[in-house]
C-alpha cells in the first residue's frame, strides 16, 4: 500500500475518533497532519473551549472556516476537522477541494462515552450532554452523508483497524481509478 495521492480529510461527530484516527493516519502514511482545531486555538491564542466561552460558537464558526481557507498543501496532507465544519456549505466544498472526504461513524452511546472522556467538550456543557448528541447527531448526519466519498463505522474497531480500513479503501478507488 502507498501513500495517498489526495489529502484525507475526516469529518463526523465529535468521539468518533477523527483526532486519534489522523495521528495514526499520519503514522502509516508519513504525511503531513493539519488538526483544524488545533490551527483555530493557535490562531486565536486560546483553547476552543475559551473560545466558545469568551466569544460563542457563531465566531468559533467563523475562524474554523478561515483556517480551512488558509489550509495550503501542494502534497497530500491528513486534514481533521472538528464536527461542526459541514455546518457550512463552503466549508463542505473546500473540504472536497482538499482531499478525499472520509467520514467516521460511531454509535450514540460509544460517541457519548468517548466525547464525555475529555470534560472539555463546549456543545456538551448543557444540562443532558446525551440528549445534545443525539440532536447534533440528528442535524448532522444528512450534512456528514452528502459531504462524505465514503464513510467508516468505528464503534468496534481500533484506531489502527480504522487506519487500515480508510488506507484499503482509498488503494481499491486508486487503482479503479487506473
Amino acid at each position: 500500500m502507498t501513500s495517498p495521492e489526495r489529502s484525507i480529510v475526516l469529518i463526523g461527530m465529535m468521539g468518533a475518533g477523527k483526532s486519534s484516527v489522523g495521528r495514526c493516519l499520519q503514522r502509516k502514511t508519513g504525511l503531513q497532519i493539519f488538526d483544524l482545531d488545533d490551527v483555530v486555538s493557535a490562531k486565536a491564542g486560546l483553547p476552543i473551549p475559551d473560545i466558545f466561552a469568551k466569544h460563542g460558537e457563531p465566531h468559533f464558526r467563523e475562524l474554523e472556516s478561515e483556517a480551512l481557507d488558509q489550509i495550503a498543501t501542494d502534497e497530500p496532507a491528513i486534514i481533521v476537522t472538528g464536527g461542526g465544519v459541514i455546518l457550512r456549505e463552503k466549508n463542505v466544498a473546500r473540504l472536497k477541494e482538499l482531499g478525499l472526504v472520509v467520514w467516521l461513524t460511531a454509535d450514540e452511546s460509544v460517541l457519548f462515552a468517548r466525547a464525555g472522556r475529555r470534560g472539555n467538550r463546549p456543545l456538551l456543557q448543557t444540562n443532558d450532554p446525551k440528549a445534545t448528541i443525539a440532536e447534533l447527531s440528528r442535524v448532522r448526519t444528512p450534512l456528514y452523508a452528502k459531504a462524505a466519498d465514503f464513510r467508516v463505522e468505528t464503534s468496534q474497531l481500533t484506531h489502527d483497524e480504522v487506519c487500515d480500513k480508510i488506507l484499503v479503501e482509498i488503494d481499491a478507488r486508486t487503482q479503479g481509478e487506473r
